[in-house]
């Protein structure tokens, strides 16, 4: 599961979609309507809030308009109705690490995106967070 900190303008297409796909997949997390991934590290950020699903479901509501202005006809209705106002803490490190590995990533599977991201040198986080000075996040697993 990658919830990525990123803003989600710097995501290809299946990247995207991935990050809808998980964010659904971590709303039933929050909701107790699964059994999987409930320990999964990349939660706790949205565990930690008074109110998880409402925090999440803004998180998501920012994937669900990038992906509009893209074309895609995700399903606004498996998110909301009510979204927390909240904004979320990620440290330049975390925000550093996503960026190298998306575009690893980007490099092997869309090489073009890859080429109109290389350049930026500090990218911007998904609206929902304020981005603070800090190494890597503690949860992520990836380091």
């Amino acid at each position: 599961m990658r919830l990525w900190s990123l803003h989600p303008r710097y995501l290809d297409t299946r990247g995207l979609v991935a990050c809808w796909r998980e964010g659904l997949l971590a709303r039933k997390v929050l909701r107790g309507e699964t059994r999987g991934y409930r320990n999964h590290p990349q939660l706790e950020r949205f565990r930690a809030q008074e109110e998880p699903v409402p925090v999440l479901d803004r998180y998501l509501l920012n994937i669900f308009e990038e992906a509009t202005k893209r074309g895609f006809s995700f399903n606004r209705e498996k998110i909301g109705p009510c979204f927390a106002d909240t904004r979320l803490v990620v440290t330049r490190g975390q925000l550093e690490f996503e960026w190298r590995h998306l575009k690893a990533k980007l490099k092997i599977r869309d090489g073009q995106r890859h080429e109109a991201v290389a350049r930026i040198a500090s990218p911007i986080a998904n609206p929902i967070f304020r981005v603070i000075e800090g190494d890597m996040e503690s949860w992520e697993k990836g380091g």
